[in-house]
């Protein structure tokens, strides 16, 4: 079967895709724009348009199949991966970069979680079982799949990924908590890299933005 190619269709889907997020992150999360329903279901709408939009250029336009865009080794193995992962983030990743972020004086994740703490938890769970996918769909196989070959590197793909990642978050997070997902994201591309996997990635992003966003605050209002 023939490589897939790659057009000036292709280059506008992976401009949209790596840069698009990081666009309405910064409309939807600026300081004069207030969290509410509406403004969050337009940003995840658009979210779910994007890596749409991107994935289909890729299968009807460029020739690609679903192994050529992270699904290459999937299988069963993928949900026990995911779940490994997310333990490890929520369990040792995280609490180390909430005390390296203090020791560091960089700030936390208390003003990113105070900001949709006001959306009901409905929306906040509908956000992450669409961002979370979408964000490791974009960022690590469709990124470094279509990427890599221009830039004749799969890890240089991957770290221009991650930066773009990372830059996402900082609307939101602020930059000190948007190193922590830049390492991350590093972790996750890693993990990409030899595996081509993208499946686990998006349950073990899933899982961690489920714990930290939803169950953790949920736990704490309970306990206090």
């Amino acid at each position: 079967m023939n490589a897939p190619r790659f057009s000036v269709w292709s280059a506008l889907a992976v401009t949209l895709a790596l840069l698009g997020p990081l666009v309405m992150a910064l409309f939807s999360s600026g300081p004069r724009v207030a969290a509410s329903i509406s403004t969050q279901i337009a940003a995840i709408t658009l979210i779910g348009v994007t890596t749409i939009v991107a994935a289909a250029v890729a299968v009807l336009l460029d020739g690609c199949r679903l192994r050529d865009l992270g699904f290459a080794t999937v299988s069963w193995w993928s949900i026990p991966l995911g779940l490994v992962l997310a333990t490890f983030f929520i369990g040792i990743f995280g609490p180390a970069m909430v005390k390296a972020l203090a020791w560091a004086g960089l700030g936390g994740f208390d003003a990113g979680v105070a900001r949709i703490a006001v959306l009901p938890t409905w929306l906040l769970v509908l956000t992450i079982l669409i961002v979370a996918p979408a964000e490791e769909f974009l960022y690590r196989a469709y990124a470094i799949e279509r990427l890599g070959p221009l830039l004749g590197s799969r890890p240089m793909a991957g770290l221009v990924a991650v930066t773009l990642f990372f830059l996402a978050h900082v609307p939101l997070w602020g930059w000190g908590a948007a190193l922590t997902t830049a390492a991350s994201g590093a972790i996750l591309t890693a993990v990409y890299l030899m595996r081509a996997d993208v499946v686990s990635l998006m349950i073990a992003h899933v899982a961690t933005d489920l714990f930290g966003l939803v169950i953790a605050p949920h736990l704490t209002r309970l306990n206090t």
